[in-house]
């Protein structure tokens, strides 16, 4: 059945079901599955091979606005209502697009994406003729659509489809879940999507689109991929000298892989040969999926190493060149994920693109190895039209994606950008079990962390109070569901359904930083000491699963591992779930005090909603990974299933905390699932800022600690003293030392810019001076390396790259808060600690250089939405003067960290001017202890209050 609400994109084939037309012989100009190529762009319309039922208004390319034409097709085809079924004979795609229409009007010309149709050109976005009904099929008999529908997209409820985003009013690009989140979303998990592997014939996405612009082999499709047993490996590429867990699994591919450098380059340029650049990440389950598939074939390799240059990038280590060629596969295809295909001129201008392509034609989907041969065949024959092509494109592309301040625009008024925001947020929420989508779910942090600080800054409204509401329901229910590991302690990547229940149980370090910190302002706000236990539990995971010795923090864990020492495929979730026999062998003591025959497994099969049969619904698990296992979600309170039992709540917290340790012991005996060891400083820095604002808000100085060993790491391993500048990354070597690549990979404007939020909240936990004098000299180094003196705000690289053809600005906050957003509170934050007015002029430039995406959609940038409100309300300074060492000092310092107000800044005058935060600030030394008590000031552009000595006073002046 057609579902009315799916997205346009993937409109519905009503009744009667349409057969495709038979594919043509493969030339340069066939329409399938061939790659389609205008030699000439500044053709008509007229001029593109048709189907004989559908005609094309003709319009001259030149008149194409490309900034237009290349919005993703998820929003150019503004077709007719989805829930019309009557016949069309006329429909449009987009003001800027030519209409097509149909002769004679015929029910089964719809403006369906049809899998046999290719889009044509990015400048033409994607014209498709009309269908034939299966009655005309020549062969009906053998038309797969009179035996099944084409596609239909996937249900609202469904398992690890594409990833829904909250309702925006204006267009935005959208990202397959193999992704990392961009696109309005917080996507980082590389499409583990049950959904994509649903269909009977193995292809539950959206068909693949071919054209001279792109390939999109969406990420939603495959019908294997675990990876075999390991053996003695047959080959060895150079990707065996890199140090990426990423790269390291592919040198034994038969594939003649190079890193991205200089010496790929040389060689496409020498041969001229095409670039087929390949881009994931170690835990990605599509990657693993096509490495399996077709980069351990030995004859795909033959074809690879052939007709092209093959690089290999770790999308984690190379965020730049990534996000370079992710812009142009979204603009050109709608989509985009991982792993990530791309096909470059060899001045790496990209021409062709997708990400996963099953190895060989299948229905719907074109094959990767029909794509290689037919890419070296237009290569061939078509060199130049691709060149030119490739040009175009990229012109295309840097016009779209500037972001630059228009004529003499100030920062957008914080009222109406937070009400928005809030309003766009509170209609995409899920009113019964939290969140802001149906299905699959994701944490985003970002949009929390702004519904708190719209609660602090409209406390007494009634929207403040829903806005409280909203992200402290949200945040209870996703701790209580399969989302969280109950065992193992920490969170998986996203839910796949409404109920957090089934998650994809990949586990990354940038969310477990940024939960910890979101559940610490939980906890300083409500004074609920379950928010304070999700966050020592989140902690305790990256503590003990994902710290180095040296102390810095492991990027992730994936989601597959074998079920058992002897498995020979892996399973996503198998180190996670359990089946009931499992759980009542493991607990079978008698429960003293409860019902007659009462056991702990009982007792926590009932708390954990566990089932004989397993828990999982089917429809959440159509390739039975997951059949007779049970995903633990605490679908009762405490109290509930105490009386259900007969037990005190008291002791059956005691119980339940006994059969978890149990099962943590029996589970610690499972293969683990691959860890990638990679360290990375914007990453080890979300976790520093999770551990710095947990010690603070829950006055833990074990934590604090622990931040202060990991900012040392960073310092010692990521962080040159001759240059001054951050390193992106580094490794654990075999004998657990910290290494690092032949040629160092410099830091990204993302690397500093949460570094150096880590380092302002390790000042505020910990009140030692030189992690503030570090945050300052690397904003300072930032803003040398990053900034846009022209358009204003950050780029994400710096200038000088000859390999990157496009310096560009993130523009969404999704998994992680993109690093413009976060930078503006850290400008402030800056100028608060150092007195450089100047760093609040460009806090304020960053904010009007998006000011038209803050206004209109700030559901896509909330953390700068956040930042926007502090701005306008400017950061308070509380000055707290006395003993470190003092009991009256630290009282009031426990005042302050105990209170969430989101515009301050905290500081220590301990009277000794000779130290830096003196010197910075000379206004400090006129600051006095009254009665030689410890005294806060509170203090706005460096002009203080009336000094107190009582912690309640304070406390009254920080929560007005």
């Amino acid at each position: 059945m057609c579902d009315p609400a799916a997205p346009l994109r993937y409109h519905c084939l009503p009744a009667p079901l349409l057969c495709p037309p038979a594919p043509p012989k493969l030339s340069s100009s066939a329409l399938y599955p061939a790659l389609h190529l205008l030699p000439n762009p500044s053709k008509s319309l007229s001029s593109i091979p048709q189907h004989p039922h559908c005609i094309a208004l003709h319009t001259p390319l030149s008149s194409l606005n490309p900034s237009r034409i290349l919005a993703p097709p998820a929003w150019l085809y503004a077709l007719s209502a989805p829930q019309s079924r009557a016949p069309l004979s006329r429909f449009f795609l987009h003001p800027c697009i030519p209409a097509l229409h149909c002769s004679p009007p015929s029910a089964s010309c719809i403006p369906a994406l049809h899998p046999c149709i290719p889009a044509l050109h990015p400048f033409i976005a994607a014209l498709h003729p009309c269908t034939l009904p299966a009655s005309s099929c020549p062969s009906p008999a053998s038309c797969p659509a009179a035996r099944e529908p084409l596609w239909s997209p996937p249900s609202p409820h469904s398992p690890r489809h594409e990833e829904s985003v909250p309702p925006l009013p204006t267009p935005a690009p959208s990202t397959h879940p193999c992704t990392h989140g961009r696109a309005f979303s917080s996507l980082r998990g590389c499409s583990s999507l049950r959904t994509c592997r649903s269909s009977p014939t193995g292809a539950a996405s959206a068909p693949t689109a071919i054209g001279c612009a792109f390939l999109t082999g969406l990420a939603a499709m495959a019908t294997g991929g675990s990876p075999s047993p390991p053996g003695a490996p047959r080959h060895t590429n150079r990707l065996i000298n890199e140090k990426s867990p990423y790269l390291l699994q592919h040198a034994h591919n038969p594939v003649d892989w190079y890193p991205w450098g200089q010496e790929a380059f040389d060689k496409a340029k020498r041969e001229n040969k095409v670039i087929f650049l390949s881009v994931g990440y170690s835990t990605c389950h599509w990657c693993h999926v096509m490495e399996e598939e077709s980069f351990k074939s030995k004859e795909i390799g033959e074809i690879m190493n052939k007709h092209f240059v093959c690089i290999k990038v770790d999308r984690e280590e190379r965020p730049d060149v990534d996000k370079v060629y992710m812009t142009f596969v979204q603009a050109t295809s709608g989509g985009g994920g991982w792993p990530m295909s791309v096909w470059l001129t060899p001045d790496l201008k990209p021409f062709a693109g997708g990400t996963y392509f099953p190895p060989e034609d299948r229905f719907h989907r074109v094959g990767f190895r029909t794509v290689l041969l037919r890419i070296a065949e237009q290569w061939e024959e078509n060199k130049d039209a691709l060149l030119e092509n490739s040009h175009r494109i990229l012109e295309a592309l840097r016009q779209t994606s500037e972001i630059h301040v228009q004529g003499q625009e100030s920062p957008p008024p914080s009222k109406e950008v937070m009400d928005t925001c809030f309003q766009q947020l509170s209609r995409s929420y899920d009113e019964e079990y939290g969140g802001f989508s149906q299905a699959p779910k994701f944490p985003t942090p970002v949009n929390l962390n702004f519904l708190f600080t719209y609660w602090a800054l409209h406390r007494t409204t009634p929207e403040g109070a829903r806005a409280l509401q909203m992200a402290l329901h949200t945040l209870k229910m996703m701790a209580h569901g399969g989302i969280h590991d109950h065992i193992g302690q920490g969170f998986h990547r996203y839910s796949t359904d409404q109920h957090w229940h089934v998650p994809h149980f990949e586990k990354m370090l940038y969310d477990q930083g940024q939960l910890a910190a979101v559940y610490s302002r939980a906890f300083q706000i409500s004074g609920d000491e379950f928010f304070a236990d999700v966050a020592r539990d989140i902690l305790l995971y990256v503590s003990r699963d994902l710290s180095d010795q040296a102390g810095g923090f492991y990027s992730a864990e994936d989601a597959d591992s074998y079920p058992t020492t002897t498995s020979k495929e892996k399973r996503e979730g198998a180190f996670c779930v359990w089946e009931a026999r499992e759980l009542q062998a493991l607990l079978p003591d008698p429960v003293e005090g409860a019902k007659e025959g009462t056991t702990l497994g009982d007792v926590f099969m009932h708390h954990y909603g566990v089932k004989e049969n397993g828990n999982v619904d089917p429809m959440q698990d159509p390739h039975e990974e997951l059949k007779g296992k049970n995903v633990l979600i605490a679908q009762c309170s405490p109290e509930l299933t105490a009386a259900r039992f007969g037990l005190e709540p008291g002791r059956l917290d005691a119980l339940l905390q006994e059969c978890r340790h149990r099962l943590g012991t029996a589970r610690a005996q499972r293969p683990r699932p691959h860890l990638d060891s990679k360290m990375l400083a914007a990453w080890n820095g979300l976790m520093i800022s999770g551990f710095a604002q947990a010690g603070a808000a829950l006055a833990e100085q074990g934590y604090v600690h622990r931040a202060a060993q990991a900012a040392a790491f960073l310092r010692t391993h990521l962080f040159d003293p001759d240059s001054g500048r951050l390193l992106r990354s580094c490794y654990r070597g075999k004998d657990s030392s910290v290494e690092q690549s032949a040629v160092p990979i410099q830091g990204f404007l993302e690397d500093y810019v949460f570094v150096i939020q880590a380092l302002f909240d390790l000042y505020e936990a910990s009140l030692e001076q030189d992690w503030l004098e570090w945050a300052l000299h690397l904003q300072h180094m930032q803003d040398k390396l990053f900034w846009d003196p022209k358009g204003f705000a950050y780029f994400s690289s710096e200038a000088g790259d000859p390999s990157l053809l496009l310096r560009l600005k993130g523009d969404q906050d999704g998994a992680e808060p993109t690093a413009n957003s976060v930078t503006v509170t850290n400008l402030l934050r800056a100028a608060c600690y150092s007195g450089h007015m100047d760093w609040v002029e460009k806090a304020g430039q960053i904010l009007a250089a998006f000011s038209e995406r803050l206004q209109k959609i700030p559901i896509a940038l909330p953390e700068m939405a956040r930042a926007t409100g502090i701005f306008h309300h400017t950061l308070k300074q509380v000055v707290i003067c006395g003993d470190p060492q003092g009991e009256d000092t630290k009282e009031m310092l426990r005042c302050v960290r105990s209170v969430f107000s989101p515009n301050k800044v905290l500081m220590l005058a301990d009277g000794d001017s000779a130290r830096f935060l003196y010197r910075q600030l000379p206004f400090l030394a006129s600051l006095e202890r009254k009665d030689g008590k410890a005294t806060a000031y509170l203090c706005s552009n460096f002009t203080c209050s009336l000094p107190v000595t009582s912690a309640q006073e304070l406390r009254g002046m920080l929560s007005p």
